[in-house]
Parts: structure tokens; sequence; C-alpha cells
């Protein structure tokens, strides 16, 4: 019961993170001449960043199979992204992009787990 608990902790860490990088990515757009074809990589880079960090400190309490707890927390965050996309926007489909962020949102999720579990 431990772990769901340090899942959970690592699906909100990464979601918080999420929601601050895009924030100052906005902000940044706002001001400065940075081209709106750079959102589509960006979303992408902190989709990855923010399950990376929260895989790493969730498996760090965790200690143990880093790989399955860091999939399901990548897993666990991309399902909830698209919840709440289908949710706000009735025409959501599932596209290339969104493929690649849930392949993204996985594989970065066991990378993080593997950080977590062998930090001391």
């Amino acid at each position: 019961m431990e772990s769901v608990k340090d899942i959970f902790k690592g699906v909100s860490i990464a979601l918080i993170t999420t929601m601050l990088l895009l924030f100052i990515f906005a902000i940044i757009l706002t001001y400065t001449n940075v081209s709106e074809n750079t959102i589509t990589p960006v979303i992408i880079i902190v989709t990855a960043i923010s399950i990376l960090l929260g895989s790493s400190i969730a498996n760090i309490s965790i200690k143990k199979n880093g790989l399955v707890n860091g999939a399901i927390i990548g897993g666990s965050y991309i399902l909830i992204l698209y919840i709440i996309s289908s949710l706000l926007n009735w025409k959501f489909t599932l596209n290339m992009q969104s493929i690649i962020m849930i392949i993204v949102g996985i594989i970065f999720g066991m990378i993080g787990g593997i950080i977590g579990v062998n930090k001391k």
C-alpha cells in the first residue's frame, strides 16, 4: 500500500512540474519572439522531464521494481493527461503526437524509476 502512495506522489510531482514549466514557457512565448512551431517539441520535452523527475523521486522511497513502478507512473500521468484532454476537448483523438507522448511517458517513467531505485 505504501508504494501506491509513492506512485500517486510521483504522478502528482510530475503534473505539478508540468504545469510550472508550461506556465514559464507560456510567458516566454508571450513576451519574446519564440516561434509557435516550438510548442509541440517543448511539450514533449516538458512531459519527459516532469515524468523523469516524478518517477525518480517516487522510486527513491519505493526502493524496488523501479522499471515497473516508473512505467506505472509514466503511464498514469499520460492517462490522466488524456482524460483531462478528452473532457476539455470533445474532438479529442489519438494521433501520432499522442502515440509519441505515450511512448515518451512510459520510457521516461522507466528511466526515472531506475534512477530513483539506485539513488542512495
